[in-house]
């Protein structure tokens, strides 16, 4: 009885703090996205994902750090204390919440890989100066595409091969490669875990940034800028696009809206928009978010035990 209504308990705080969070950064994220843009595009990305992940993380965090511990430290055992309607129907959405994540993350990891699987059956390893393995696809859509999770690789079609000539190819391939340097795949993954009504706006918009920051990353002169959009236009007129498979990155997928504004970005590049390498201010950034988070952990540390008891009390509310 005391390991159920424990668990009871943790899953309803999880719950309220999860969907109040999620409810807030479903009516502020246009405005601190509007805030964003004016830094780098794969700021706006970092912030956007960060946003989308911010429910689930404070969530937890509470429910670990004060939520079990207030109540394995301060719940006595032997008490056959009646548990209210609440805590029973909140734990059990609770559950359900999380079940519904496992399963699909799971759904959409497994057809990724079927659909990966299905396009590489017949594919051929590339030799390239590509970090990452690119293999060659006898299908022609997706035309190229990074896929894979734990082993990444970039799936390139003949027919891409065919129509982009050496440098359009190249910056192409490292288009691709950005995304795997930055995780986008399994990004993906962790969204699908976090489904939620409402965020569907933010993670579209999530994507649109990461493909920018995609292209950011691929050029450093105006001539690869150029290279990358003429590239973007060949494949997108090879045929009629296919809907994105979750999971992968392919290079040309978005809407009409999407891809324009990304060929006007290249069409327009400045070198304003380079990757910057770590300088002073980011160094600066780095000390004063450490700071910050010692300041705070020491902070906790100090009032912890308090804070314990607050939670406690509240949890006890939430019981009757």
């Amino acid at each position: 009885m005391f390991a159920a209504r424990g668990m009871a308990i943790s899953f309803s705080v999880f719950v309220m703090v999860y969907c109040v969070l999620s409810l807030a950064v479903c009516f502020t994220w246009r405005r601190i996205r509007i805030y964003g843009q004016k830094h780098p595009v794969r700021r706006v990305a970092d912030l956007l994902f960060a946003l989308r992940m911010f429910p689930l993380v404070t969530a937890a965090v509470i429910t670990a750090a004060f939520t079990v511990p207030s109540f394995l430290l301060l719940e006595p055992r032997t008490i056959d204390e009646p548990m209210g309607g609440a805590p029973l129907v909140l734990g059990l959405f609770g559950a359900v919440l999380g079940i519904f994540g496992l399963l699909n993350a799971g759904l959409a990891l497994r057809k990724a890989s079927r659909t990966i699987s299905r396009w590489t059956s017949d594919a051929q390893p590339v030799q390239s100066c590509s970090p990452v393995p690119v293999l060659r696809m006898t299908r022609k859509f997706p035309a190229m595409t990074a896929a894979g999770i734990v082993h990444p690789r970039v799936l390139l079609s003949r027919a891409a091969e065919f129509v982009l000539n050496g440098n359009e190819l190249q910056t192409a391939l490292n288009h691709e490669v950005a995304h795997v340097r930055r995780r986008d795949n399994l990004k993906k993954l962790l969204l699908r875990f976090v489904a939620f009504p409402g965020m569907n706006g933010l993670e579209d918009a999530w994507l649109e940034a990461t493909e920018m920051a995609a292209d950011d990353a691929a050029v450093s002169n105006a001539d690869d800028a150029l290279d990358l959009a003429a590239a973007l236009i060949k494949l997108s007129r090879l045929g009629p696009v296919e809907p994105p498979v979750e999971l992968t990155a392919a290079l040309v997928h978005s809407g009409a809206l999407v891809m324009n504004a990304r060929v006007e970005r290249l069409v327009t590049w400045t070198e304003e928009r380079l990757v910057p390498a770590r300088n002073n201010s980011s160094s600066f950034e780095l000390a004063y978010g450490l700071s910050a988070a010692l300041a705070m952990i020491a902070i906790f540390a100090v009032t912890y035990s308090q804070l314990l008891v607050h939670v406690h009390t509240a949890t006890e509310w939430l019981v009757r």
